[in-house]
């Protein structure tokens, strides 16, 4: 007696909160997609202010969603949008080619366009997984991105240091456009991967981005319609199927109690519309957030500096650096200071007095000094020295320029035009208060010899550092409540004729 197989009954697969669609706009130009680059910028500079809004209304919702366990709907649905504006741009160019309709200037659905995407708004999310959820529990997606966005590489030598790094998507759009230039067809399968890889992308954007509690998952979805809740059916028996009876595929809809469920309606579009004076707010107010931030941060920066970076003396000093020369002195570029036109001397307000510390590296005593430039060139006219051309980076030593001579000279200290000098034997300061002219400092040997090898360190007392750092401050304080209220006011939700109760206009008879 021969027994059939009896499979188990067929399950949905669960539909995502995220929604994308796409329809292939065929027949497609041949050779448009080799300028979409150019004429998608427009898009590509609005998409930059858009996505600065983004990150600071994601920011404000994190905010959100951690006090309240809800993700305030004005800035959904303006999120939202961005991806929507993000998508059907990318469809457009070279996330897929998908269509040679040039996207609408717009947040909102558009029916009549083929890509499409809206996000089903939750009414709760998880407090404590907005915590983790977008840097954390997201570290798997991120390296599946990083191959489907960039990342990809193939060997061109014994190592990876040269190959392909545009991503798979980028390879398969490419292998597309190529196609396409040559056939006038774009090949149906390879569209379907490009939009299964672009909606899984676009699943981790809308988790990272707080939009959803749903994991994204590691199911490639493939094709242009969203797989509303496709069936699978497993035979738990055996992998295969006795002789004469025929077991359902993975994608055969089962009769009767196992038939699939209804597909939900699609994720009907916030009522609200967002229009161009809108859309400006939003950015205007995120900009000026971000300023206000930056603000603050700066004169907390210059605070902590100016009270921590100080040396006992109050002096804001340079890491030595060391001086040499096979000359009799090494010079800086001369300095030019100014008064201002309304009188005030820029040089002592901002700098203070200047110090310049100089130690000398063999048995010599070292000369420091500060003199006019002309008197210094006059000086030095013939003589063998060394002139620095460019501060030092980072640890490095500045460099250079030696200007060769046989001019023999007087010890410096014997001159009488420096405004200010230091000589003797060990850690040599000179102190200086800045004025009017050009100035060029001077290091040397004490008794005018060669070569001059020295250490030496820079700074000054910058007064007005810690006016700057309180103005900062100030104005970051100032404009953090204004940006506040102009996203408040942009993205609040508009009351909708569905909001508003109808009125009871018997009891008014």
């Amino acid at each position: 007696m021969s027994t059939t197989a009896q499979p188990v009954p067929a399950r949905p697969v669960p539909v995502h909160p995220l929604r994308v669609d796409a329809r292939l706009d065929e027949p497609l130009s041949r050779g448009l997609w080799l300028v979409k680059w150019l004429l998608a910028i427009p898009h590509y500079l609005v998409l930059a202010a858009l996505w600065a809004a983004f990150v600071v209304l994601s920011l404000v919702a994190l905010v959100a969603v951690v006090v309240t366990g809800r993700y305030p709907r004005g800035i959904f649905d303006f999120n939202v949008g961005v991806l929507r504006w993000t998508w059907r741009v990318s469809y457009y160019t070279y996330a897929a080619l998908g269509t040679d309709r040039y996207p609408p200037f717009s947040l909102e659905e558009r029916p009549d366009y083929p890509a499409h995407l809206e996000v089903a708004y939750p009414e709760h999310l998880s407090r404590g997984l907005a915590l983790v959820k977008w840097w954390l529990l997201a570290i798997p997606h991120y390296i599946v991105l990083t191959l489907f966005l960039g990342g990809g590489a193939y060997a061109a030598s014994d190592d990876l240091s040269t190959g392909w790094n545009g991503g798979l998507i980028g390879i398969l759009v490419l292998v597309a456009g190529v196609l396409l230039l040559v056939t006038g067809r774009y090949p149906r399968g390879v569209f379907d991967l490009v939009v299964g890889l672009d909606r899984w992308t676009l699943r981790v954007a809308a988790y990272v981005a707080l939009m959803t509690d749903v994991y994204p998952p590691f199911r490639l979805d493939m094709g242009g319609p969203e797989p509303d809740a496709r069936v699978l059916s497993l035979d738990a028996a055996s992998p295969a199927a006795p002789t004469g009876t025929v077991s359902p595929s993975p994608t055969t809809v089962p009769a009767g109690p196992a038939a699939p469920q209804p597909a939900p309606p699609p994720v009907p579009p916030s009522p609200q519309r967002w229009g161009g004076g809108r859309i400006l707010a939003v950015v205007v107010g995120s900009l000026m957030a971000m300023t206000s931030l930056g603000l603050l941060a700066g004169g907390a920066a210059l605070a902590v500096g100016d009270n921590l970076l100080r040396d006992d003396d109050g002096y804001l000093m340079s890491p030595a650096t060391s001086l040499e020369s096979p000359g009799l002195a090494v010079t800086s570029r001369a300095v030019e200071l100014e008064t201002d036109p309304a009188g005030v001397d820029l040089a002592s307000r901002w700098l203070g007095t200047v110090r310049v510390v100089a130690r000398s590296q063999t048995p010599d005593d070292v000369f420091v000094g500060v003199g006019p430039s002309s008197d210094v060139d006059a000086w030095l006219d013939g003589v063998a020295h060394s002139t620095i051309v460019e501060p030092p980076g980072g640890e490095g030593d500045p460099d250079t320029v030696f200007i060769d001579g046989d001019t023999a000279t007087l010890p410096p200290g014997d001159e009488t035009f420096w405004a200010a000098s230091a000589s003797g034997e060990g850690r040599q300061a000179l102190v200086w208060e800045p004025e009017d002219g050009d100035w060029t400092v001077v290091v040397a040997n004490a008794d005018g010899t060669a070569p001059v090898v020295t250490r030496v360190a820079v700074g000054a007392e910058v007064p007005v550092l810690d006016a700057v750092a309180i103005g900062l401050v100030v104005a970051g304080a100032l404009l953090l409540p204004l940006a506040a209220l102009v996203l408040w006011l942009a993205v609040r939700r508009r009351a909708t004729p569905a909001d508003v109760a109808p009125r009871d206009v018997s009891s008014s008879v």
